[in-house]
């Protein structure tokens, strides 16, 4: 039976406007288009009959709509219409090319990508004051003064060290090759069951990031966080949390915050003419020799 599609279009991408009639008959021609929707609106709990979601926009788009469409449990895959195009594998030509696969009844290539959950406890409030789930990172960013900030370190309960410095990255394998490597972190291929927690300018030549396995429970608690300032040469947000590089959330001296594995992983399409290794040496550099 042919796929019923669930497409989520960002409308504020002009080359999106100039695909978009193409696209919808090349949908209807193979499958079924069953409902089309902003990629801005609000809150998605109705799948609508689909079986596969497409997201038309950028990697930006797409981390935004696997956050939005994650509990209904459906394979997403993007059509790349930004710059990099590392999540969103498919470009307009080869979406044209695997249409009648997509949209059949064959078996689509997927990869499960795993999500990261996380919960801000203030004072003695025992609820959390924000909750969420990242596909990419989590990452604490000193802010505003930008003075450099405390955190203590909790795995499964056991304390670990003080990391003074500007920050903390706790990274997905998806997400791993963003932020988290720019900061000296590890790249780590899509299927492992790791998560990586990489600092950020540590004070200490000995704060190494890491990586620890899914079923660990990482706690921080904000010893020394920044305000922010609005005056003077100085001004920004104060210590914030920053979910997949996309919403912040304001964090305060005694902030507690936890970690772990997502109860629910995303299954992402993949391009069966692409591949990971290619992809990130092609478009991410990897190992790319001086002057090249």
């Amino acid at each position: 039976m042919p796929r019923r599609v669930l497409l989520l279009v960002n409308r504020d991408k002009p080359r999106v406007h100039a695909a978009l009639d193409e696209i919808r008959a090349i949908i209807n021609e193979h499958g079924t288009l069953a409902a089309e929707l902003d990629t801005n609106d609000g809150p998605l709990t109705d799948a609508h009959s689909a079986d596969l979601i497409i997201v038309l926009g950028g990697d930006g788009t797409f981390l935004a709509q696997v956050r939005r469409c994650a509990a209904l449990g459906l394979p997403m895959m993007g059509v790349n219409f930004g710059n990099l195009g590392f999540l969103a594998e498919f470009d307009l030509a080869s979406f044209r090319a695997q249409a009648a696969h997509l949209f059949g009844s064959a078996p689509l290539l997927t990869s499960d990508r795993l999500l990261i959950a996380c919960e801000v406890f203030r004072g003695r409030n025992k609820a959390p004051v924000f909750k969420g789930h990242a596909l990419n990172d989590w990452v604490v960013t000193a802010g505003a003064p930008f003075r450099l900030i405390e955190i203590r370190m909790f795995f499964d309960g056991t304390e670990g060290p003080l990391l003074r410095g500007d920050g903390l990255i706790v990274s997905t394998p998806t997400g791993s090759t963003g932020y988290s490597v720019s900061a000296g972190g590890p790249i780590i291929a899509p299927g492992v069951e790791a998560i990586a927690v990489t600092p950020i300018a540590a004070h200490s030549l000995g704060f190494r990031p890491l990586v620890v396995p899914t079923s660990t429970t990482l706690e921080l608690v904000l010893d020394r966080a920044n305000a922010g300032a609005s005056s003077g040469a100085v001004s920004g947000h104060g210590t914030t949390l920053v979910q997949d590089g996309q919403v912040l959330v304001p964090l305060h001296d005694g902030d507690r915050l936890r970690f772990s594995r997502h109860t629910q992983s995303v299954k992402l399409v993949r391009n069966p003419e692409g591949s990971y290794w290619r992809t990130l040496m092609r478009k991410m550099h990897w190992a790319t020799p001086p002057g090249e």
